[in-house]
């Protein structure tokens, strides 16, 4: 072995206790089951997920929906045009700044989202079923983890 090599034991140490292994592979394994779920209506969990964030009385801008998804301005309007396309989201022209962008869920959009709201209920009450304390502290320590860090 020479100096340059790493350790098994700490591959195993890494294996063990990475935080961001083990909330990328747990990620994976939610992405698919809800994936799954979604199939029969033709969506994905990040389609849900980026509906359900348009889901509001007012269409949102871009710039107000990005930081909620974790992601940037010209990913999410990617992501959108998928929606777009299918007719479940309408991107719209903002009378308060003519530069920016509104992000509205169309009416065969907020009936898609209305027939995915049980099925997401069913599979996420399953999984917090499945969580100590119902995935409480769970969600807790990954909103700390999600904020941004202080400067």
């Amino acid at each position: 072995m020479s100096n340059d090599d790493v350790p098994f034991e700490t591959t195993l140490l890494v294996r063990d206790t990475c935080l961001c292994l083990h909330v990328q592979r747990a990620a994976r394994v939610l992405a698919r089951t809800f994936d799954e779920a979604f199939r029969p209506l033709g969506l994905t969990n990040w389609q849900f997920s980026l509906m359900m964030a348009l889901n509001r009385p007012e269409p949102p801008g871009i710039g107000a929906v990005a930081p909620l998804l974790g992601m940037d301005r010209t990913t999410l309007t990617a992501a959108v045009k998928p929606l777009q396309r299918r007719g479940l989201v309408a991107i719209l022209n903002n009378p308060k700044d003519k530069r920016g962008r509104l992000l509205s869920l169309t009416p065969e959009g907020r009936a898609l989202l209305a027939q995915a709201v049980p099925i997401w209920t069913r599979v996420h009450a399953g999984i917090e079923g499945s969580l100590p304390e119902g995935g409480n502290d769970l969600r807790a320590g990954l909103v700390t983890v999600s904020k941004p860090p202080k400067a």
